[in-house]
């Protein structure tokens, strides 16, 4: 094991039992998935296949469309 997984396991361990599982769902998912891609439902569909059409077109979001995002989820 390497030392920066080393210590992500020892953080993950003062964490709540609820919160360990997900991470550890998460590191198996990633362990095992060997590169598969995940299903994308159908409901997001269309949103996903305009994100990829607007990334080959090169239209990112500005600096300041996403600091302007994140500040949105400040408490």
């Amino acid at each position: 094991m390497t030392k920066l997984l080393d210590q992500a396991v020892e953080i993950a361990r003062a964490l709540p039992p609820e919160t360990q599982d997900e991470i550890a769902r998460l590191v198996l998912h990633m362990a095992t998935d060997q590169g598969q891609p995940e299903e994308i439902d159908p409901a997001h569909l269309s949103d996903v296949l305009n994100s990829l059409a607007r990334a080959e077109r090169r239209e990112f979001a500005t600096d300041a469309e996403v600091e302007a995002a994140f500040r949105r989820f400040e408490g």
